[in-house]
C-alpha cells in the first residue's frame, strides 16, 4: 500500500520527499506511521523501476530532491487503482488508501468497479467470532469487550454500506478530482 500512496501522492503533484511523507503520516495516521527506513527504500524502489523520478530541488540545494511520477508510474498506478488485490478490498485500512486515490481513475464505470467489490465483501456475514461456521453476532457474545468490537464493526459496515449505496445508486455524483486531467496526473502545471 505503501507504493500505491506514494504514486497517487505524487500523481496529484510533484513533492520533496519530507512533504511526502508528511503526506502519508496524514492518511495512515497513528495506526500505522511510515518511517524513513521504509519510505525512503520504497522510494529508491519504484525510482529504479522507471515509476517516479528524483531532481535536485533549485530551491533547497543539491542536497533535497523532489519526486515526481513518470508516464510508466501512471499507468502502474491507475491499474494498481483499477484491479486492487483482495486483501486492498477487504482490509480496512488497505481499502481507505485506495479510496483515497480513486478518483484519480478517469473512468467513473472503473471507479464504480472498485466499490462494487467492497460492497460485495461488506454484505457478506463476518465477524471476528464464530461458532464452527456461523458467524457470532453482538448479541451472542457474553464478554462485554468482544461484544464492544462486534457492535463498532456492525456501525462502521452500515455507515460504510450506506455511503456505498448512495454514490453506486447514483445518489452522490463521483467524477475524476476536479479539475485534474489523468493524462497529466504528477506534470507541473504550468
Amino acid at each position: 500500500m505503501l507504493d500505491l500512496a506514494i504514486l497517487g501522492f505524487l500523481a496529484e503533484r510533484p513533492l520533496s520527499g519530507h512533504e511526502l511523507r508528511r503526506r502519508l503520516s496524514e492518511l495512515t495516521g497513528y495506526s500505522r506511521p511510515v518511517s524513513d527506513g521504509s519510505l525512503y527504500p520504497a522510494i529508491k524502489r519504484l525510482a529504479a523501476a522507471g515509476l517516479l523520478e528524483r531532481r535536485p530541488d533549485p530551491a533547497a540545494g543539491p542536497a533535497r530532491y523532489i519526486l515526481s511520477v513518470t508516464d510508466a508510474g501512471r499507468t502502474d498506478l491507475l491499474q494498481r487503482l483499477r484491479a486492487p488485490a483482495d486483501h486492498e478490498i477487504s482490509d480496512f485500512t488497505r481499502f481507505f488508501t485506495v479510496l483515497a486515490f480513486l478518483s484519480l481513475l478517469p473512468d467513473v464505470a472503473e471507479q464504480h468497479a472498485v466499490l462494487r467489490r467492497r460492497l460485495e465483501f461488506l454484505e457478506e456475514p463476518a465477524s471476528f467470532f464464530y461458532d464452527g461456521d456461523r458467524p457470532l453476532r453482538a448479541e451472542d457474545m457474553a464478554d462485554p469487550y468482544r461484544r464492544g468490537m462486534l457492535l463498532t464493526a456492525r456501525a462502521i459496515s452500515s455507515a460504510e454500506r450506506a455511503w456505498l449505496h448512495q454514490v453506486l445508486d447514483g445518489d452522490e455524483p463521483v467524477a475524476a478530482r476536479a479539475g485534474t486531467d489523468p493524462s497529466t496526473l504528477g506534470r507541473p502545471v504550468r
